[in-house]
């Protein structure tokens, strides 16, 4: 079976004496993709990540967490456990998520309106949505 190239082929490779042979890298840039759209993959990221509204507290809840609130600040010396769940308001887009985290609880900071904990964290009393009292340290 003979070919259109079956002439050339076989010829070897040129290779300028005047030009440095283009790197590897150089070589393969030239097929890299192009994004027309700059910013255009980081927006729609952000739209298709998703976020929660924040739940309205009713008067029951908030008794119990006045309740709770009440008892920490009575045995605040004794550094109980707790867990608490809050909302955490997202800073680019409306709504949020809710975090949980524990630790043993230290103080309120009435002037900034914060639950403080022993390691420093401090979780602003509006956002708190539940606390459970544990019996660890």
């Amino acid at each position: 079976m003979s070919g259109k190239y079956d002439d050339i082929i076989d010829l070897p490779h040129h290779v300028s004496r005047t030009r440095t042979p283009m790197s590897m890298h150089d070589r393969a840039a030239q097929f890299s993709p192009f994004a027309a759209l700059t910013g255009y993959e980081d927006c729609i990221d952000e739209t298709a990540r998703i976020t929660c509204e924040r739940l309205e507290i009713t008067e029951d809840r908030a008794e119990m967490l006045n309740g709770r609130i009440a008892y920490l600040n009575e045995h605040a010396h004794e550094r109980p456990a707790v867990i608490v769940e809050y909302f955490y308001p997202d800073e680019t887009k409306q709504g949020g998520r809710y975090i949980t985290t524990s630790g043993n609880f230290r103080r309120i900071d009435e002037a900034e309106d914060k639950m403080v904990l022993a390691g420093g964290e401090k979780i602003p009393m509006g956002d708190i949505y539940s606390i459970d009292i544990t019996e660890e340290k």
